[in-house]
């Protein structure tokens, strides 16, 4: 008895530091990229997120001021006066005046330039840029420096990405499309896997062994059949191959083999006795099926809505393919997709973008998240 309860001691150890391990693998990086979201960009293209509350370096450059601001000052020479910091929170540490050579000087030191021309930078960004001739030109001179910056962070990537436009439109037909996408399957399989798990009929085992097998079915391999021969019964009917109908379809095809596989497992545990006792007392599949069997199998449903919401809500690929480009019809991932690509990928709005779409799919799993486990394991194990 004392091995077998050091054994089972050693096992529970053994579960508690996966269980560990798997969840810091989930957090850390999802704590990354909510810490990224909020911070400002220009310290995000510079350093990673776990330097976020240490003060961060950062080469820049800034122009003097406009040629039309110099003065002449009392040792007989011209003097362009003003401040680079766009905060004065920051600190600058060296400067100069190429490219090439960012860091050449420290703050204070005035520094011998071409023509005569002097710089001189302070560590808060006053500068005295003086030559011995009238400054001209359309622009100020560019001054590069290296400042330490303080953590900074802002809510603005939220806003670029919330008021971006058409967003509003696209959440809306993202819930069109996961919303009928998730249900339609969920009802579909709910009755074969009750036909599978309890009826019999010629042919069952085969229909089962199918289901199985579809499972592993690529989606990239079925997806150009199934829209070619969607696109000829569109044609036949005189219906158009883009339209939420054709996604609606192609989700609810990708979803049924894995949502009848769970439920009829999960039904297929049901006790015996009581669809037995239903039919002695009269009650025919429907009913059995209706006031008995859904009920019961509630967490094995919400186990597969789960999934199926996550799916069809992260999809890029099949609403592309269905639904286009279209303005009217374009769903939140190509939306955010479309707004990266017009901004050259900032990280900024990618991070704030993929908070953006998980708002829908967190409050979904939050509300049936009791349910998850229940009916996964109920619906896997026979």
């Amino acid at each position: 008895m004392m091995a077998v309860s050091s054994s089972r001691s050693s096992l529970m150890w053994v579960v508690h530091i996966t269980v560990f391990i798997l969840v810091v693998m989930w957090t850390v990086p999802t704590a990354g990229l909510f810490i990224s979201s909020i911070r400002d960009k220009d310290q995000l293209s510079v350093s990673g997120w776990w330097t976020a509350l240490s003060v961060s370096e950062q080469r820049l450059v800034a122009r003097s001021e406009h040629p039309d601001k110099q003065v002449f000052s009392s040792d007989g020479r011209y003097e362009i006066r003003g401040n680079i910091l766009e905060h004065q929170d920051s600190s600058i540490t060296k400067f100069g005046s190429s490219s090439l050579r960012p860091d050449e000087f420290d703050v204070g030191v005035v520094a011998q330039l071409k023509g005569g021309k002097t710089l001189q930078v302070l560590e808060n960004g006053d500068y005295i840029y003086s030559s011995p001739e009238q400054w001209k030109g359309k622009r100020g001179k560019r001054i590069f420096y290296t400042a330490n910056i303080p953590p900074r962070f802002t809510l603005d990537n939220y806003r670029e990405v919330l008021t971006s436009e058409g967003l509003a439109k696209s959440f809306i037909n993202s819930l069109a499309v996961t919303i009928p996408a998730t249900i339609i399957p969920i009802l579909m399989a709910a009755f074969a896997a009750y036909a599978l798990a309890w009826m019999k009929f010629p042919g069952r085992a085969l229909i089962i062994a199918a289901v199985v097998g579809l499972l592993v079915v690529p989606l990239q391999m079925s997806l150009i059949p199934l829209l070619k021969t969607y696109n000829l019964i569109g044609e036949f009917f005189g219906v158009g191959s883009k339209g939420y109908i054709g996604i609606w379809l192609a989700h609810t095809g990708f979803g049924l083999p894995l949502a009848i596989y769970l439920l009829r497992n999960y039904i297929a545990g049901l006790p015996g006795e009581i669809i037995e006792s239903a039919r002695v007392d009269g009650a025919n599949d429907f009913e059995i099926f209706s006031k008995i069997i859904l009920p019961l199998s509630f967490p094995a449903l919400a186990s597969f809505a789960i999934f199926q919401f996550l799916w069809v809500w992260n999809d890029l690929l099949i609403a592309m393919v269905f639904l286009g480009n279209n303005e009217e019809q374009l769903v939140l991932t190509g939306r955010l997709r479309e707004l990266l690509g017009s901004r050259g990928g900032n990280w900024e709005i990618l991070t704030a973008s993929a908070f953006v779409t998980i708002i829908i799919p967190l409050c979904v799993f939050f509300g049936l998240q009791r349910y998850l486990v229940r009916g996964l394991l109920s619906g896997s194990v026979k």
